[in-house]
């Protein structure tokens, strides 16, 4: 009996020690919440996820992993003043609303570099040319742990009149630990586009009489398979591309394609 009475009081210390530590677990996980830290878990945390910031138009702010860059900054330094500080910065081609020597000035970057098209490098002046880096269509360059290429961007068909004629400005695959970021520029739905392959985030311009309606974005991204894709570069001639109806498109045609719609005119 005394063996039996000894297993018992044991028993009962054990659960109510167990019941301690549930409560103490429970405390110490509302004290985590309510300081909004993360507990570690031990589970992998993703530090190459592409934060994508919109800036207006073609503009933009990426976050990826620890490096920040930007791709044709215009608008002025106003533009830019809640933003973090670029490491590098991408421009794609010479028209206003992708290349703004005023406003490259003004970001202050000191020996960052630019990286553009050789069109590009011959309009902006001199006080800029020692940050630029020329990288032509088909070129590629390793920079703070990215590969960056240049690929065509253009019009159909090709006519010397061509707003954007081939060769002239870039389009950007950008690719960082096996994570690959495509940046169309101002183009159509080419054959270099179509022929990309994991493509992992995608900007694809769409805006008439400049780049291209949203029925042939669709059918490019249909052809390339993004994994997700994102409008930018909208604003037309005649107002905004109808993006909703872009979306549409791509998930009727491959349901597996994730389309993001951003806000990139915020001023409207």
């Amino acid at each position: 009996m005394k063996k039996i009475i000894t297993l018992l009081l044991t028993l009962i210390l054990l659960a109510a020690c167990k019941n301690g530590q549930k409560s103490e677990d429970k405390k110490n996980s509302s004290e985590i919440a309510e300081s909004g830290l993360q507990k570690d878990t031990g589970a992998e945390i993703n530090s190459d996820e592409i934060e994508i910031m919109p800036v207006s138009h073609a503009t933009a702010v990426f976050k990826w992993g620890d490096a920040v860059f930007y791709t044709d900054p215009v608008g002025g330094p106003d533009a830019f003043k809640e933003k973090s500080e670029a490491d590098f910065i991408l421009i794609t081609d010479i028209h206003g609303d992708h290349m703004n020597a005023e406003t490259l000035k003004a970001l202050e970057i000191g020996d960052k570099k630019i990286f553009v098209p050789k069109a590009v490098q011959e309009k902006l002046p001199e006080e800029l040319q020692g940050n630029l880096i020329v990288i032509n269509n088909g070129e590629s360059i390793n920079h703070l742990g990215f590969n960056i290429k240049a690929v065509p961007m253009y019009n159909l068909p090709q006519s010397r009149d061509a707003m954007h004629v081939k060769g002239r400005g870039n389009g950007y695959v950008l690719e960082k630990e096996g994570k690959r970021l495509y940046i169309s520029g101002d183009t159509e739905d080419i054959p270099e586009m179509r022929n990309l392959k994991d493509i992992d985030v995608a900007l694809i311009s769409m805006n008439l009489p400049y780049t291209m309606p949203v029925e042939q974005a669709a059918e490019g991204v249909l052809a390339f398979k993004p994994k997700k894709v994102i409008p930018y570069h909208y604003r037309g001639k005649n107002g905004f591309e109808d993006i909703d109806k872009f979306k549409e498109l791509v998930n009727e045609g491959n349901g597996s394609i994730e389309v993001e719609l951003m806000d990139w005119y915020p001023e409207n």
